[in-house]
């Protein structure tokens, strides 16, 4: 039997960023599309696509979806098609929460920089009058 093509776990995990554990989760969560191929001692083979479904699942997660979601998400691509629409509404109702969370994220980048304008000019004046001659 000849071998299976693609990458180990570690492999895999390195590929992606990810730790083997979080490989093995994705995997018994369901959050993948397919079971991972596996060798003739049973280890575990990464494809490319399988890498290129778990990169899509590392965004969704590292934008915050719950893993509820990304599960419905990958049971309805693995479904086929004719769900389509549902897919559409699943992303686009993340959509709109990243693009909440992202504008929350920049008023705070906003404050944060009137801030860090404040600090700036107290110490630049405070530099110019330690320079000032006769002070």
């Amino acid at each position: 039997m000849p071998p299976v093509p693609g990458l180990t776990i570690a492999e895999a995990a390195a590929h992606t960023g990810l730790s083997a554990d979080t490989l093995r989760y994705y995997e018994r969560g369901e959050l993948l599309l397919q079971p991972v191929g596996r060798s003739a001692t049973g280890h575990r083979r990464y494809a490319e696509g399988d890498l290129r479904w778990i990169q899509m699942v590392t965004r969704l997660r590292a934008t915050g979806m719950p893993i509820r979601d990304v599960r419905r998400y990958a049971a309805l691509v693995r479904a086929g098609d004719g769900n389509e629409t549902e897919r559409l509404e699943l992303l686009q109702s993340h959509r709109r929460t990243v693009l909440q969370q992202l504008a929350e994220v920049q008023e705070h980048l906003g404050a944060i920089d009137a801030k860090i304008g404040i600090y700036t000019d107290a110490v630049e004046h405070r530099l110019d009058l330690e320079r000032a001659p006769g002070v």
